[in-house]
Parts: structure tokens; sequence; C-alpha cells
């Protein structure tokens, strides 16, 4: 039964992931925008690179996390091209010459601390690990953007709920296993998925009342 219900919560991340790096690039293209913040983008990049070269490659591991890491790096990639197309924006005047260097440097950083978790951790508990740990960022990230632009441009409530969701369902299952570092991290990323989402509903509240 514990195994089950494992099972089913694993499945519930996945689809929750997958729906939020579709809804980004749907998102991207049509809004003519970035959806995922750089340093978000990047360290997801870079978890789910690795991990899938790991699983199919070193652990030669066929399963479902093995398919859904792959799934995801290609989804990364277009997500990427999404950033490279819109993200200029963002850099205006003399800054625009550094869009690219700035973008592969935070690319190579998000790669090293990968590899530092894996080196000081190994890769099944660096895995775990660094993923909560990126996952608080990317709220963060998030939140700092709404924040920052005041817009809901490129961010919907798909995005946010499902981002939420696709964390908080491993944390229930990582809690069940006894792993305390799951449980805490799992909780602060909760409680700032939450803020994101109450954030991105009254901005999009008032968005609304300005066009009515």
């Amino acid at each position: 039964m514990r195994e089950m219900i494992i099972l089913i919560l694993i499945g519930i991340s996945g689809i929750c992931w997958s729906i939020v790096y579709i809804e980004c690039i749907r998102t991207g293209f049509k809004q003519k925008t970035y959806c995922m913040p750089l340093f978000a983008l990047a360290l997801n990049f870079a978890w789910e690179g690795i991990y899938a070269f790991t699983d199919l490659f070193i652990r030669k591991s066929i399963g479902a996390q093995a398919i859904a890491n792959s799934c995801w790096f290609i989804l990364d990639i277009v997500i990427l091209v999404t950033w490279f197309k819109f993200g200029q924006a963002e850099f205006t005047g003399e800054k625009k010459k550094y869009f690219i260097p700035w973008t592969v440097l935070v690319v190579i950083v998000a790669f090293v601390l990968q590899f530092l978790f894996i080196y000081e951790f190994g890769d099944i508990e660096g895995e775990k690990y660094s993923a909560y740990l990126q996952n608080i960022v990317m709220s963060l990230m998030f939140i700092g953007r709404l924040d920052r632009e005041g817009s809901s441009r490129g961010q919907t409530m798909t995005i946010a709920v499902c981002k939420c969701v696709g964390t908080l369902t491993p944390t229930v299952y990582g809690t069940l296993e006894g792993n305390v570092f799951i449980l805490i991290t799992g909780i602060i990323c909760f409680i700032f998925d939450m803020i994101y989402i109450l954030y991105l509903r009254q901005v999009q509240l008032k968005e609304r009342k300005h066009c009515g």
C-alpha cells in the first residue's frame, strides 16, 4: 500500500512538472517572452541534463525517473530557446552586449553547483538535496520577477499551481521515507509557492480590473 502511494505521488509530480515546462514553452512563444527566470532555468537545465545522462549511461536505468529526466531536459532546451529569443528585452542599452556572456556564465555556474552536490553527497543523495534547494531558489526567482515587473506577463496560474504540486508530492513521499531535509526544505518551498500563487492572483485581478 505504501509503495503504491509513493508511486502515485511520483506520477503526480512528474505530470505536474511536465505541465510546467510545456506551459512555459506555450506561453513564452504566445506572449513573445520568457517564462522561467534565468537562474531557475539554468539550475533545471543542469540538474535534468546531468541526471538524465547519469540514469541512462552510468546507472543504466530506463525507469520512469530516467525517462522523465530525459524528457524534461529536452523541454528545458526549448525553454532555453525562448530565453535566448525573448530574454534580451531584459538587457537595455549598453547591457545588451552582456546578454550572451551573462547567460553562459549562469549556466556554467549552475552545472558547477550541481557537480559539487554530487562530489560532496554522491549522485543519489546529491540529486535529492540539490533538487529541493534549487526549488526554493526557483520559487524566489518567480516571486522576484513578479514583484519587479508588477505584471503577469510570462506567468500563468497553471505554471504556479503545477510547480507547487509538483514539489509538494515528492515532499510527502520523502517525508514518508523519514528524510528530514526533504521535509523542511519542502515546507519552505511550499510556503514560497503559496506566496507566489496568491501574489500572482492579486496581480491578475488588478490587470483584469484595469482592462474592464
